[in-house]
């Protein structure tokens, strides 16, 4: 879909209301009904154009867990996945918590695993966000509206066991 699509027109056009904070309230609902349908399927309610994992970080004032659904491609035994919100000029909460306390969970095609989270640098990240924005070809507009580089974070699993898991 280009960018100048109506249906790419409509998806900003509701990406820029989504982002605004009165509209917080709304977004987490979102997100939950995604999370919620992701877990009662097992991760099989998602597009598959889109793969789609649960992602649980540990909120840094709270200590809270905080799950949401995020899309994100594999590379060599690792989940990639982009902190774009929508190309806001600040960051999601969940990379701040994420910076603040690497270690969280993710759960792709109904297994659970344990990773550690790493911002990929310079040439590493530009790699891998041209291989999101292929998956992802949004990630293109976001980026065009933000004054920020979007980070790409690098989820590492615990151990090649964990990940196996997750590929059957």
């Amino acid at each position: 879909m280009t960018s100048d699509s109506p249906g790419a027109r409509l998806f900003n056009a509701m990406s820029n209301v989504l982002r605004r904070p009165a509209m917080r309230p709304v977004t987490r609902a979102i997100s939950g009904l995604h999370s919620l349908a992701y877990r009662l399927t097992g991760g099989k309610a998602q597009n598959p154009k889109y793969p789609t994992m649960l992602l649980t970080v540990t909120g840094r004032k709270t200590g809270k867990s905080r799950t949401l659904p995020l899309i994100y491609i594999e590379d060599g035994g690792r989940f990639v996945i982009a902190a774009a919100y929508s190309g806001s000029d600040t960051d999601p909460v969940w990379w701040l918590n994420l910076k603040a306390n690497p270690a969280a969970q993710v759960q792709v095609r109904g297994v659970t695993v344990p990773v550690e989270a790493a911002e990929a640098k310079a040439d590493e990240r530009e790699e891998l966000w041209r291989r999101l924005v292929q998956m992802y070809p949004y990630f293109a507009d976001y980026e065009t509206r933000t004054t920020r580089q979007i980070p790409v974070i690098v989820l590492t699993p615990a151990s090649t066991n964990c990940w196996e898991r997750c590929r059957r």
